[in-house]
Order: C-alpha cells, then structure tokens, then sequence
C-alpha cells in the first residue's frame, strides 16, 4: 500500500478496508496494524509515552468547544498550529495567534464537532531552518532532505515548499533509527520528520502510510526500494 491519498477523507472507509484485508489473512506492507495505528495523530501520544520527544502536543477531543486562552496557556505559546487528528495535505491547519483563534472560535467549535483535533505551538525553527525528513526503506536508512516554507508561510509539503537533498546530522540520525527501530522496522518505508530546537531534535511525524518519499533526490533509492519490498515479500513467505 502506498498512495491512498485521500484516506484522511474516508478514513472510515479506510479503516473497513484494513479489517478486510486483516480477516482474509492478506499480508501488507506496511502492515495492516501499523496503518491503522498510524492514521490517527494519537499515535504521537503513544510515543510520547513510551520515551520519544515529539513537538509539544495538546489533544482537543471531538465534541467539545475551542477555548482559545485554555489552550495558548497549556502549550505556553503566542502562536500555535492546530490540525486535525487524521489529516493530510495541510487540510483544516491553521497558524493562529491568540486574537486570530479568538476571532475563529466559532468556526474551530464546528469542526470540533464531527472530528479530534490537536495543537502544537508554532516553532519559527521550521522558517529559519527547516523541517527535516529522513526516509527509510525496508527498514534501512536511505535518504534525507531538508524541506524548507516559503516566505511568509508555515507548510512544508512538497508542492509548496522548497526541498533539498541533505547529510543527515549524526545526532539526527541516531534519533530516527531509534524511532524506526522502535516503531517502524517491518516496515517497507518509513519517514521521520523531524525539527531542532534548541539543540534537540523532536519528532513532527512519524509517515507510514502515503508519504512522500523524494526518491528522486538519492542516487540508487528506486534500487533500495526495490530491494526492501524483495526482503520483505521473502520474510513473509518463510
């Protein structure tokens, strides 16, 4: 599996499809677990718990009503990015200060009625230096690029901002293996998006359902990709 694009749009749909492919034994990559635990932002609360330093995240459960001040307070922030918990796309994300979230308290309380949100503060890490993606394939370290926003915006989707083929850091990179060891290893491909701050590197995302790869910016990458899906499909046939 590896580009449903709209999941996030019909993730009920999505959800039916993994209890299928589960119940008439289909084996997946990545595996029907993984997506299922991966398509909701909770899971980020799931590593958090278990050791792993993600960007500062407070939970805004479905059904109830925004409280601007509550949550600038919680987070300790003068501006903050909030999204929904199964999201994809930059869709619903907004970059609100607090006299912006005020103004939007009644159009944020709608949208908390059908669906969880979450909200993080803004980092100006992710202007002034960029957000990091380490990709890796069966399992494997491959590549990693430096995305960085336009002037003037926070997103750092691929269409959006500019992206650029880096050496990983080793400190980076030891934290994204401990992280793909830890949650992703059975996986064909795996992105770990990461940003510094203040000298500590913490995780934005862990991708495993439809990211974009940038297999394109890494000399041999189709190859490895190619080699993973082989070790993988010989792993499930023993």
């Amino acid at each position: 599996m590896k580009s449903p694009w709209d999941y996030f749009d019909r993730v009920q749909e999505l959800y039916a499809w993994l209890d299928r492919m589960e119940q008439e034994g289909i084996r997946m990559l990545n595996h029907v677990s993984t997506v299922r635990w991966n398509a909701d932002k909770q899971y980020l609360l799931d590593m958090e718990r278990q050791g792993v330093r993600i960007v500062p995240t407070h939970w805004l459960p479905r059904g109830t009503s925004f409280q601007a001040e509550q949550v600038f307070e919680a987070l300790n922030t003068d501006r903050l990015v909030l999204k929904p918990a199964v999201s994809g796309g930059a869709k619903n994300t907004f970059d609100l200060d607090l006299a912006e979230a005020q103004r939007r308290t009644s159009e944020l309380t709608t949208l908390l009625l059908t669906e969880d949100f979450l909200a993080q503060p803004f980092l100006p890490q992710i202007q002034s230096q960029g957000e990091w993606s380490l990709i890796y394939l069966g399992g494997r370290y491959s590549h990693c690029v430096l995305k960085t926003p336009r002037s003037g915006d926070f997103r750092v989707q691929h269409y959006l901002g500019g992206i650029g083929p880096r050496e990983a850091p080793a400190p980076l990179r030891h934290t994204a293996d401990d992280i793909v060891q830890r949650f992703a290893a059975n996986c064909l491909y795996a992105r770990v998006d990461v940003v510094e701050t203040d000298g500590e590197f913490l995780l934005m995302a862990l991708e495993l359902i439809e990211p974009f790869l940038y297999l394109d910016t890494a000399e041999n990458s189709f190859a490895r990709y190619a080699a993973g899906m082989t070790a993988l499909t010989k792993h499930f046939e023993l």
